[in-house]
């Protein structure tokens, strides 16, 4: 690590032995999905400028260059070892069958180069047919998904030591219940969309009480994403405030976040905000702020329906996929 890298603050997680998560992560899914030289090249240099937390997903086609940055980081002396990163990694609908599991991870393992992921998601709760990969789902390859089973087999992942932790992505307060009630490793982690238009006030209050620890996706609002929008930077609030912090609209929705007690995955490879991104931890929103931020009207931006082909007020599609937030 240089001379001018960052420090992130850290969690332990739930039923992890020990194993703590960054704060701060760097997430690496493109639009249009497609891995890159562009994305190795990105993880380089996060790793130089102190970034260890690192999300990818099957779908994002990103796990070959993020394991070739790492196999790079550790041949150029970056990193001392693998075990200074926390490579995040999730299993895709068409995999979320019980006998699927274990293959899609290995298959992940194998993409990343690595022996182990530090932690291991359900992508959404939701399966769709085994062995197609179209993006967005059609909506005639959905299927309900069979927590258990599926759950089983993603503890049967971690008991094997082919990941430190297992957690979810997409879950509503009443899908984490589902998997509650009958888990013998409970969730570590469920990754949703968080931001200050999106606070999702219930569903923290919820992990919290449950020892589940949120990450936020889209904390800046996924601009360029077939679902994401611009207006979270643009949100006249967020801008006066920062505005008086002297500093950018960015840098107060992750900080914001960061006080929430969430973990934090943004996207950026610009090196400039990149590093923006890393200098939320030495100062803090006024008690004014963040009264301001919570009396901003709240909106959702990423829904189920948008990952599915045919869009449209589809019952069962909403109600398959998040009908019970």
């Amino acid at each position: 690590m240089d001379e001018e890298s960052a420090t992130i603050p850290e969690v332990l997680l739930a039923g992890s032995s020990g194993r703590k998560m960054p704060l701060l992560g760097m997430g690496t899914a493109t639009s249009p999905l497609e891995g890159s030289q562009e994305t190795k090249t990105a993880i380089l240099h996060a790793i130089e400028i102190g970034y260890r937390h690192f999300d990818t997903a099957t779908l994002y086609l990103t796990e070959e260059p993020v394991g070739e940055a790492i196999a790079e980081a550790l041949s150029r002396g970056l990193i001392k070892s693998r075990d200074e990163l926390f490579i995040t990694s999730k299993l895709w609908c068409s995999d979320a069958h019980g006998d699927l599991v274990l293959p899609a991870l290995k298959k992940s393992l194998r993409n990343l180069q690595l022996e182990y992921l530090d932690l291991y998601l359900i992508h959404w709760p939701v399966s769709s047919r085994p062995g197609t990969y179209e993006f967005p789902i059609n909506k005639e390859d959905l299927l309900p998904m069979d927590f258990k089973s599926v759950w089983e087999a993603m503890e049967e992942c971690q008991d094997l030591g082919l990941t430190k932790s297992i957690g979810v992505s997409n879950f509503s307060c009443k899908k984490l219940s589902d998997i509650l009630a009958f888990a013998k490793i409970p969730p570590a982690v469920n990754q949703v969309e968080i931001n200050p238009l999106w606070q999702q006030t219930k569903l923290r209050e919820f992990c919290k009480a449950n020892g589940i620890l949120l990450t936020a996706y889209a904390p800046l609002g996924a601009r360029g994403t077939i679902w994401g929008s611009n207006r979270v930077m643009e949100n006249e609030v967020l801008k006066e405030i920062a505005t008086a912090k002297g500093k950018t609209v960015a840098q107060v929705c992750l900080r914001w976040a960061y006080e929430q007690g969430v973990c934090v995955v943004v996207k950026s490879f610009n090196k400039g905000r990149m590093k923006e991104n890393l200098e939320i931890f030495n100062w803090t929103l006024s008690e004014e702020e963040c009264r301001m931020i919570n009396e901003i009207p709240q909106s959702r931006g990423c829904r189920g329906e948008d990952y599915i082909s045919e869009k449209g007020p589809i019952k069962t599609i909403v109600e398959l996929w998040d009908g019970d937030i």
